[in-house]
């Protein structure tokens, strides 16, 4: 449900935990920045977030207009390169948990 709290553009995110094995989060890290020019590719991500938590804790918070682009992202290029390396870098397997957004405030668009 869209609220004039929550825009249409950020109904539905993505919460993302990931624990790096200790000797690899430098690694996860840079992985994560990294990310960003995928992120930007992904018409349907309209807020994406890569966070460290600790130090060897990382997150990532995207917002998507509705679950198709939910979906998209989870299909996505980042999705599967992060899985693809997680055997070797991650402790455990990321835990991702699907949100609804209640509530947001973006800058407004330049």
């Amino acid at each position: 449900m869209t609220t004039p709290a929550t825009p249409a553009s950020t109904r539905v995110g993505l919460l993302v935990r990931i624990e790096a094995k200790p000797e690899h989060a430098e690694e996860v890290g840079q992985f994560l920045a990294g990310a960003l020019p995928l992120a930007q590719e992904e018409s349907g991500t309209t807020v994406w977030f890569a966070l460290r938590l600790g130090p060897t804790t990382f997150g990532i918070f995207d917002a998507f207009g509705g679950d198709e682009g939910r979906q998209a992202h989870l299909n996505g290029r980042i999705a599967a390169a992060l899985m693809a390396e997680a055997p070797r870098l991650l402790a455990s397997a990321p835990e991702i948990v699907p949100v609804d957004v209640l509530a947001a405030k973006l800058a407004p668009a330049e």
